[in-house]
């Protein structure tokens, strides 16, 4: 288990009334998820999770409970990345945390349909999307 950085827990209120904690982790069960899933993209950008737990741009609720997408924009790097978190409340396992579930590389094109499309939970006021 990997500790990954803490959420601003007022941000997800609306997917989650009931957060337990502020902790965000990753499992190496989700580690190899992610390898396989998306090569090469936790090797290369790891480095840039816990900055996108902590400071995302948006917010989106995910299909499934109790679940965020996270958008983060690296204008510097040129690099855009989706996280999806599953937010832990009181009807969970009391031992679990907030957890990330994957992490890949999107494309511009594909970030900017997700902001567009989805339904926007938060975004950071400075954004010049």
């Amino acid at each position: 288990m990997h500790y990954i950085g803490k959420i601003n827990k007022d941000k997800f209120k609306l997917i989650a009334k009931d957060i337990t904690t502020k902790d965000v982790i990753l499992t190496d069960k989700q580690v190899e998820h992610i390898k396989q899933r998306h090569p090469n993209d936790y090797e290369r950008y790891f480095k840039y999770m816990k900055e996108i737990v902590e400071n995302p741009d948006y917010i989106i609720r995910d299909s499934k409970p109790n679940t965020a997408f996270l958008l983060k924009k690296f204008i510097k790097e040129n690099k855009n990345f989706q996280l999806i978190l599953r937010l832990h409340t009181n009807n969970d396992n009391k031992n679990y945390k907030n957890s990330i579930i994957t992490f890949f590389k999107v494309g511009n094109k594909k970030y900017k349909q997700y902001v567009k499309n989805k339904e926007i939970i938060w975004k950071r006021l400075d954004n010049n999307e």
